[in-house]
């Protein structure tokens, strides 16, 4: 398919100088759930330089309108606020038409979860979960409530800060991010065991949505920025096939 692969080439590989090493005994989950054998590095494929493509219509007209997808018999409680920014690619191309997911707790730190035991109450008119597409320019922006911190069982007292969970899907696998994103200004996140397993002072900066007083939503709601890099693609300099693939 050599229509398809001049368009989309191989990505760059990860720095593993940012990424925190996926063994973290700090952060107690980690231990089960790393791998206890040496990573096996692949060529690209197929299979992670392309992925789903997206249509608007698939998407509700709330689907990234966290206050009102929910909604019931009122608004839900808590602090409104708006977040923005723009994926981009290593190279700091837009990435457009990229899905974006988010999820997270309530003003209170609990989540609509049956799992979650936290003593703090259910919002009946707060779900915790939106999406969106980017735009041309690999825009997105959504609005919602902003989360409270809550305890977890990582050692005796450990608080996790607020955050919204991200999960982002570019034009490829390979592209493929789940993260964090945390709030400016938290005393929360120097204490955080999962951040502190990062070890790139920068790569824990990129984490972290400041105040973007410019966006405010005038007596409504305040805004946090928040851009995203996803892995970059170079175009393929193997005569129009992948690395190593077939013609």
């Amino acid at each position: 398919m050599p229509g398809l692969l001049d368009q989309f080439g191989e990505y760059l590989q990860r720095d593993r100088s940012v990424h925190p090493p996926a063994y973290t005994p700090q952060y107690k989950t980690s231990v089960l759930r790393s791998p206890k054998n040496a990573l096996i590095s692949l060529q690209n494929s197929l299979s992670e330089i392309t992925g789903p493509v997206f249509s608007p219509d698939e998407l509700g007209p709330l689907d990234n309108d966290l206050i009102m997808n929910y909604a019931k018999e009122g608004l839900p409680i808590g602090e409104r606020i708006v977040v923005h920014g723009y994926v981009l690619d290593e190279f700091g191309r837009p990435v457009p038409n990229a899905l974006v997911e988010v999820w997270q707790a309530n003003a209170g730190g609990r989540y609509r979860h049956k799992k979650d035991q936290y003593i703090a109450p259910i919002d009946p008119n707060f779900g915790g979960c939106g999406r969106m597409l980017t735009d041309a320019n690999g825009y997105y922006f959504y609005r919602t409530i902003k989360p409270g911190p809550y305890p977890w069982r990582n050692r005796i007292n450990d608080w996790r800060p607020a955050h919204i969970h991200y999960a982002v899907s570019g034009s490829g696998w390979a592209q493929r991010l789940i993260t964090q994103m945390y709030f400016e200004g938290d005393p929360l996140i120097a204490q955080c065991p999962i951040l502190q397993s990062i070890g790139n002072e920068e790569a824990v900066r990129g984490l972290i949505a400041p105040l973007d007083r410019g966006a405010f939503i005038q007596l409504d709601s305040l805004a946090y920025r928040f851009d995203i890099v996803l892995r970059g693609a170079r175009a393929t300099l193997f005569e129009n096939r992948v690395q190593g693939g077939g013609k």
